[in-house]
C-alpha cells in the first residue's frame, strides 16, 4: 500500500535509537526525507545516513533544543509535513525503573516533565507554522503508563498522561486546519531502554534475584501479564507512527492508538 509519503519532510525525535531510529527508517523507505533528531548519533543511524534521512543534534530537554531542530530541518530540506515527538522516557542520567512516589524530589519532578512534556510543547510550537502552511500531521509517542496508573515510575505516568492530553487539545485547535494531531501508546518495548548495561531489565533483574537474559525473555512480559508473552519490538511501534503521519490517515485525528502486547486490560 502507498502511504503517500514520498517527497514529504518529516523530524523525528529521539531517532538515534529504539522507536525512533525505527519510525526514520520506515519513513526514509516510504519516500519521506528525514531529520533525525538527538543528542548524539548512534553507529546504527550513521550507518543508515544519506542524502533523505540526516541526523540533526539538538538537546530536547534544552528550551531551544526543539526548536533549532525545527529550524534546522526546513533550512535543510525547505519545509516541514511531519512531526514525530517520540523523544521521552528517562531525562538524561536517570535510570528507570524507579519504585515508588516517596523516592522523587521536585528535582525528579521537574525533570520528568520538562523532558517528557516540554520537549513535545516546544516541538510542536515551532513546527505549527511549516505544519500549518503544508497541512500536516504530528505524532506524539506516549505510553500506557498515561493510561494504567502505577507507584512504579508515577512521575513518568503523570507526564505521559499529561501529553495525551495535550493531543486531543491540540487536535481539537488545529484539526480543522488540517493539522492532525494523534498519540501512540507503546507497551513495554525491546529498546536500549530495557537492554543496556545498567538498563531497566538489569534494575528488574535485581529487584527478582534473576538475571537480565531472564527477564528480557520472560520475567517481564510475565510481571506485566502481557498477553503476547513478550516484549513489543521497536518495527512494530513505528509501523503504526508512520501509518498516523501519512495522508491514509486523513480521517483520524485526536486518537489514541495503544500498541501494548496485551498490557491494558481494559473496556
Amino acid at each position: 500500500m502507498d502511504l503517500m509519503l514520498k517527497d514529504k519532510v518529516a523530524m523525528v525525535t529521539g531517532a538515534s535509537q529504539g522507536i525512533g531510529l525505527a519510525a526514520a527508517l520506515t519513513l526514509r523507505a516510504e519516500g519521506a526525507c528525514v531529520a533525525a533528531v538527538s543528542r548524539r548519533c548512534s553507529p546504527e543511524l550513521a550507518a543508515a545516513l544519506d542524502d533523505s534521512l540526516v541526523h540533526v543534534p539538538a538537546d530536547l530537554a534544552t528550551e531551544r533544543g526543539p526548536a533549532g531542530a525545527v529550524e534546522a530541518t526546513v533550512e535543510r530540506f525547505g519545509r516541514l509535513d511531519v512531526l514525530v515527538n517520540n523523544a521521552g522516557g528517562p531525562p538524561p542520567g536517570v535510570t528507570m525503573p524507579r519504585f515508588s512516589f516517596e523516592h522523587l524530589d521536585d528535582g525528579d519532578w521537574t525533570a520528568m516533565l520538562d523532558f517528557n512534556v516540554m520537549s513535545v510543547v516546544r516541538a510542536v510550537r515551532a513546527a505549527l507554522p511549516h505544519l500549518l502552511e503544508q497541512g500536516g500531521s504530528i505524532v506524539n509517542v506516549s505510553s500506557t503508563h498515561a493510561h494504567v496508573p502505577s507507584g512504579v515510575n508515577v512521575d513518568y505516568g503523570v507526564a505521559k498522561a499529561g501529553v495525551n492530553n495535550l493531543t486531543q487539545a491540540l487536535s481539537e485547535e488545529f484539526g480543522p486546519r488540517g493539522v492532525r494531531v494523534n498519540t501512540v501508546s507503546p507497551g513495554p518495548v525491546r529498546t536500549p531502554w530495557w537492554t543496556k548495561e545498567g538498563g531497566a531489565a538489569d534494575v528488574l533483574a535485581q529487584a527478582l534475584g534473576s538475571d537480565r537474559a531472564t527477564v528480557l525473555e520472560r520475567s517481564a512480559a510475565e510481571l506485566m501479564n502481557l498477553t503476547t508473552g513478550r516484549l513489543i519490538d521497536p518495527q512494530e511501534i513505528a509501523d503504526v507512527i508512520v501509518l498516523l503521519a501519512s495522508p491514509r490517515s486523513a480521517s483520524t485525528t485526536g486518537s489514541d492508538v495503544v500498541v501494548d502486547a496485551g498490557l491494558r486490560k481494559a473496556v
